[in-house]
């Protein structure tokens, strides 16, 4: 369990909706090698297993070759509340390095409207076309620092193909778009979950980043969704706190890099 005062029977909702039965959006798929759930795509993930310490070594050295063999990168994502004790430092033995802890903070949609803020300079648009997603990545960009080459292509299927489940948004001021996210819709759960928001640093510290996150609730919220989830590191949680959102558990990633 993470030590944040997280509801007990939301986390194993959690657990069960998101990460032992985990929606396959457009490009990916779910695989099940024995007691391990992988998500296989562009960006390769392991979410979900059930073993014990004794058996650790085993299954962490057969995931690690797997991969390897394959030549491709891949994510272990470790929630503080999951088992067994000795997962993390198996991992470091196998090569997987850590990555930055995150704070899985979660709001339920439809309590907190009045936090939501309508601030009049920052215009929030839906990226609909093929420009206004290069305009998505370019802002993305700005943002981080980088975006990968193969962003548009991955992006594409999931925004405008037949299955998607995505919504990218750009935010505006002055009609100049200064920070992006996304929304992912995975159908028949409860939880949407809000990635990638970034803003220019030049328009940081003017609400920017929050109306980006309000946004993108009320969109969840108006496709019938119960919550709304951020993986959110340690400089955007005070701004989600203020929204409404309450720390659900903390996750690590640790990938392990398969290609050369």
């Amino acid at each position: 369990m993470g030590d944040e005062g997280a509801s007990p029977s939301l986390l194993a909702r959690f657990d069960a909706e998101m990460r032992r039965d985990p929606p396959a959006g457009p490009g990916t798929r779910i695989e099940r090698a024995g007691p391990v759930v992988r998500e296989r795509g562009s960006h390769n993930l392991i979410v979900a297993w059930e073993f014990d310490a004794a058996e650790a070594e085993r299954i962490v050295a057969r995931e690690a070759a797997f991969f390897r063999a394959l030549g491709e990168d891949v994510e272990w994502k470790l929630y503080a509340h999951d088992r067994p004790e000795n997962l993390a430092a198996v991992l470091a033995a196998h090569g997987f390095q850590a990555e930055e802890r995150e704070t899985v903070m979660v709001l339920e949609l439809g309590a907190h409207d009045d936090a939501w803020p309508a601030n009049p300079e920052v215009e929030v648009r839906v990226v609909r076309t093929a420009a206004e997603l290069e305009t998505y990545l370019a802002v993305t960009a700005r943002a981080f620092g980088s975006v990968a080459k193969s962003a548009a292509g991955t992006l594409s299927a999931r925004l405008f193909g037949e299955a998607a489940d995505t919504l990218a948004a750009v935010a505006y001021v002055s009609a100049e778009p200064v920070a992006a996210g996304r929304l992912e819709l995975p159908p028949g759960r409860a939880f949407a979950s809000s990635w990638g928001g970034g803003t220019d640093p030049e328009y940081r510290g003017r609400g920017v980043y929050r109306r980006l996150v309000a946004e993108r609730a009320r969109w969840a919220q108006a496709r019938g969704y119960e919550y709304l989830t951020v993986d959110a590191q340690e400089t955007s949680r005070p701004i989600l706190e203020r929204l409404g959102f309450t720390a659900l558990t903390t996750v690590q990633g640790w990938t392990l890099a398969g290609r050369a």
